[in-house]
Parts: structure tokens; C-alpha cells; sequence
């Protein structure tokens, strides 16, 4: 179940009739949280099988209303279960849980209050933490580039966890929803988890892709003019099924 799933069960359950309708809506609230943890835990779960992190590295948020839920630290993923819900408020104050929050907080709440995102996720995923070491910005060698919003910045290395990488990070995020924080991984945003984690597929796809094309002795990859992105990104923006 996506972030938006669960702002519709949300919906739905705070239309029920009942005595108390203070009640009804808390009922809703808490529907909505805990379907929106099974979600982050099954995308938390996704990205080691996929091989995006290794162990506890890497985290997962999404946020339902002004609340958001992320994955706790250094809580291996397997072992998360439903009363583990970790939340906290867009100021970053705990509350519901008791599992201490992913030290990256600041980097998601960050996200959160300059964007409209839905969800984030964030990988040490190999490839694409290669290319952070390489170059100040991943080259267009693909279409899909546009989806991002057009070449994946790299931010300048900071510290993990803490304000000064966010910083950077917001700084490389400006009209794109992905980007590579060096010597370290990847941060990607959606509109739902479903969105955030195919971004973030995405873009360790394309480093890969580069790193290959790349590495061929005396060949240089062809990459893509701003204009063919500027027509794929039209296109995009009619494709899938209509609703």
C-alpha cells in the first residue's frame, strides 16, 4: 500500500458514524500509520534485496499528514514488525515509538520542507555511489534522466546525519528529485514510496549503465542534448494509464 492508499483509507474511515467522532477520526489516524509502516517496511525490505544497501545502511520515510514515519536506527530490516512504528513530527520531535529514529532524519525532514514529496528513500547502492567518487554530476546517457528532472547532481560530501549534508543535499535536489551525495549514496523523493524506490532503481540503473559504457578503452559514451531531454520530459508527462 502506497502513501496515497493510505491517505484513502484515511478518507474512508474517518466518514464512519459513531458516538464519539473524535474517536472515528483517531481511528482513521492510526489506520492511516499503520498501513503506511507496512508499506515503508516492505520498500525498507526491498532495497536490500535488490541489492541497494547492505545490512542496517540506508533508510526509508514516508509522511502521512504531518507526521512522519521512518525506519529506525540500526534495526536490521527483517526484524521490524508492526508495533516497531517510528514517526516523528516535520520539526523532527518522536511521536509514536520508541525505537530511536534513522540518524538521517535531518536529510528526510529536509526533503519534506522544501518539497512535496510523499516519500524518500536513501541507498548506499554500489554503482551509484561509484559514480558520487567520479564525477560532479551523473552525464544524460539515458532518457530516463528526464524523469529525475534532468542530469543527477552530486552534493559535496558532509558527515553523515547531519545538517550541513542536508544542506548540500537540498542544494543538488533543486528541480530534480534525485541525486548522489559523495563518497556515500543516493537520496531520491516521490510522490509515494512506490514512486521514491523505482527513482532510486532508476538512477543506480543509469550509474551502472555509464560506469560500463565508460570503462570501454578509447571510447567515450554519447550522451543527450538538454533539447532531447526537454522532449522526453513532455512525454513523460503523458505516459503510463490514465486514471
Amino acid at each position: 500500500m502506497t502513501y496515497s492508499r493510505a491517505g484513502e483509507a484515511a478518507e474512508r474511515a474517518s466518514g464512519r458514524t459513531g458516538a464519539d467522532g473524535g474517536s472515528a477520526r483517531e481511528t482513521a489516524r492510526e489506520a492511516a500509520w499503520e498501513a503506511a509502516w507496512e508499506a515503508l517496511v516492505a520498500t525498507a525490505r526491498r532495497t536490500v534485496t535488490d541489492g541497494l544497501v547492505v545490512g542496517t545502511s540506508g533508510n526509508v520515510s514516508v509522511r502521512v499528514g504531518d507526521t512522519v514515519l521512518v525506519t529506525p536506527s540500526g534495526v536490521p530490516y527483517d526484524r521490524l514488525a508492526p508495533e516497531d512504528i517510528t514517526g516523528v513530527d516535520l520539526d523532527g520531535r518522536q511521536v509514536l515509538g520508541t525505537l530511536v529514529p534513522t540518524s538521517e532524519l535531518p536529510m528526510h525532514l529536509a526533503v519534506y520542507r522544501a518539497t512535496d514529496a510523499g516519500a524518500v528513500v536513501h541507498t548506499h547502492a554500489v554503482h551509484a555511489t561509484a559514480v558520487s567518487l567520479l564525477v560532479p554530476e551523473l552525464p544524460p546517457v539515458h532518457y530516463m534522466t528526464a524523469a529525475l528532472g534532468g542530469p543527477v547532481r552530486v552534493a559535496p560530501y558532509a558527515t553523515y546525519g547531519t545538517d550541513e549534508l542536508a544542506r548540500a543535499m537540498l542544494d543538488a535536489l533543486t528541480d530534480r528529485t534525485g541525486c548522489l551525495l559523495r563518497n556515500h549514496g543516493t537520496i531520491t523523493y516521490g510522490t509515494s514510496l512506490d514512486q521514491a524506490y523505482d527513482r532510486t532503481a532508476q538512477l543506480e540503473w543509469m550509474c551502472r549503465l555509464w560506469l560500463t559504457a565508460s570503462s570501454v578503452p578509447g571510447r567515450s559514451p554519447s550522451l543527450l542534448t538538454e533539447e532531447q531531454l526537454a522532449e522526453v520530459a513532455d512525454r513523460l508527462r503523458e505516459y503510463g494509464q490514465r486514471s
